[in-house]
């Protein structure tokens, strides 16, 4: 028998966004199945608004909202009928217009689902999702396909929802989304946890030097091919990613970027645009998970 998860061990609080990340095939899928009762495990112990998921019935499922990444939505259904029709089957769903128009989801009411954008799409499974007024929501890659606009609006939800006491359990590929959203991170790899933490303590993780000294990225856009060489220590990495768009990775310091500014100085260049950051969520994450395609 092949083994997908094992060793996993998860805990998500209300009123908080918890993050599953992982690479393809990590088991973060499998796992958040079988949290929501969607898949029957072999094993382990499972608790959801203490009550076991996958033996419990319709009262549980009540509580729980999940929005799939394919939407699981009939295609031939056109959107307000759908989620009048969904509200129905709940005792206390949330208003279907409030979320019509919170959503925007009357700018393609007309439209059947089939003929959806993946946006659109994304957005309705999302008032689905919701209609019946969870207490915990499991969201899967929340803003796969969204324009910036639509992921904006349901960021700021998303962050309402939270506020408002109810627990929420996303999985993303989008480092972005999780550093942005989430309250508590897991990642795992090779269906087990390796690393958990606020984002803030993952952040902090793992210094890349001997020295304790964290790693820091700049970007500076500027004339193209300039020869950088000898400029910064050996200890950081400097690239042109594209024709002007130059990044320097490292244990970067103040004498540093002192340099480097006696530099473009000595050579007449001024640079279009700054910017310095420390490590990102997604460079933890490779440094977890490994680099490796999957």
């Amino acid at each position: 028998m092949l083994r997908v998860v094992s060793g996993v061990s998860l805990h998500a609080e209300r009123g908080q966004v918890t993050a599953l990340l992982g690479a393809n095939g990590a088991g973060k899928t499998t796992t958040i199945e079988c949290a929501q009762g969607l898949q029957t495990r072999s094993g382990g112990s499972i608790s959801l608004l203490g009550q076991d998921p996958g033996r419990a019935g319709a009262e549980l499922r009540s509580r729980v909202g999940v929005m799939l990444q394919d939407g699981g939505l009939p295609p031939s259904a056109r959107p307000i009928p759908l989620l009048r029709h969904i509200a129905g089957m709940y005792a206390r769903p949330r208003s279907v217009d409030e979320l019509v128009d919170r959503l925007g989801i009357d700018s393609f009411a007309r439209t059947t689902v089939r003929r959806l954008s993946g946006g659109q799409k994304q957005r309705l499974a999302l008032a689905a999702a919701l209609i019946g007024n969870p207490e915990v929501l499991f969201l899967d890659e929340p803003s796969a396909g969204l324009d910036p606009q639509s992921r904006q609006l349901v960021f700021e939800l998303i962050a309402e929802l939270r506020d408002a006491g109810m627990g929420i359990i996303l999985t993303t590929h989008l480092m972005d989304d999780a550093q942005r959203l989430a309250d508590y991170v897991y990642i795992i790899d090779a269906g087990r946890n390796v690393a958990e933490g606020t984002v803030a303590q993952l952040l902090q993780r793992e210094p890349a030097v001997e020295s304790g000294e964290h790693i820091r990225t700049l970007l500076f856009e500027a004339d193209a091919r300039l020869n950088l060489s000898g400029v910064l220590p050996e200890t950081i990495t400097v690239s042109e990613t594209r024709a002007g768009s130059y990044v320097a990775t490292g244990p970067l310091t103040p004498h540093d970027l002192a340099a480097l500014a006696s530099w473009w100085a000595a050579h007449g260049v001024m640079p279009t645009s700054l910017n310095l950051a420390a490590r990102s969520l997604e460079d933890v994450f490779l440094d977890v998970s490994g680099k490796e395609i999957r």
